[in-house]
């Protein structure tokens, strides 16, 4: 899929929806996983999940970046 592919479909699931819930993957979750690293998971008005990765391949949970001078960094555990 090119760029703009991927971002139309990105978009048909992400924009407008609300973040309703934010919680740290769970010690058993991540284990189930085989992670080391216990990312935090964003739910949305949907019911749907988002929940960084290492890679693409899911071998770790992932922090996350943001553009906020109070809270750049959104760490692992």
């Amino acid at each position: 899929m090119s760029e703009q592919e991927w971002i139309e479909t990105i978009s048909k699931h992400l924009v407008g929806k609300t973040i309703v819930q934010v919680a740290y993957v769970s010690e058993e979750e991540a284990k189930t996983m085989y992670w080391h690293r216990r990312p935090v998971a964003l739910r949305l008005d949907d019911g749907t999940w988002i929940t960084p990765m290492s890679d693409d391949e899911g071998n770790d949970g992932g922090a996350l970046t943001t553009s906020s001078e109070e809270l750049p960094i959104i760490p692992v555990l």
